[in-house]
């Protein structure tokens, strides 16, 4: 199982007062493939850039094609670059990846029989991997389910990551998530003004 599995299934945990958006999501997903792949020799990271690895056998899909979809010609490509491309519409690909193995179900909710769908975590080993994770407050998975509004972040007193090159990708990541908040709010500014222009006095 791998760290993006696990933050997907935490992310799903019904959270009313904490709504986890999806380019947020993605983002994060990208950077956990990132630190696994550095967890398994795949790659390194040289400053910012990402130098490829051997190609163990990583034993996780996803994770196989994230190794695959690694720039392999000089310069390589940046971490903050790197969850950009990586990162389009990721948390689709792992809700679709996670659904089809049993570990997403579908729900209804409420009592009406024909009320709308929705997705929660099925009880399997799986999820309880991830749980076990959780309440062990592991660094990655805690600072990167920060990084997604899913907790709060991490005091400077709690233990980070021990390995340089996992602080820089969660670094990267919350810069990444920082920018694309950024973008929705000045969006969200133009549209307003733009509708005020056609509001009638």
């Amino acid at each position: 199982m791998s760290t993006a599995k696990d933050l997907f299934i935490i992310a799903m945990d019904p959270r009313p007062d904490r709504a986890v958006g999806q380019g947020d999501l993605s983002l994060a997903l990208a950077g956990a493939e990132l630190i696994d792949l550095l967890g398994a020799q795949a790659a390194v990271l040289d400053g910012d850039r990402i130098v490829p690895g051997g190609q163990p056998d990583l034993n996780d899909e996803l994770l196989a094609e994230a190794s695959s979809a690694l720039s392999r010609q000089t310069p390589y490509e940046r971490v903050e670059d790197w969850l950009w491309r990586r990162g389009r519409d990721l948390s689709a690909s792992y809700q679709a990846a996670l659904e089809e193995a049993g570990h997403l179900t579908r729900g209804r909710r409420g009592l009406l029989p024909f009320g709308t769908d929705r997705l929660e975590v099925a009880d399997t080993p799986v999820h309880r991997r991830a749980l076990s994770r959780w309440e062990a407050d592991e660094p990655v998975l805690a600072s990167l389910a920060a990084t997604v509004g899913v907790r709060e972040p991490r005091s400077e007193d709690e233990p980070g990551p021990d390995d340089e090159a996992v602080t820089t990708v969660l670094a990267v990541v919350g810069d990444a998530v920082m920018e694309l908040e950024a973008v929705r709010q000045r969006r969200s500014i133009e549209n307003a003004a733009f509708a005020n222009v056609w509001r009638v006095p």
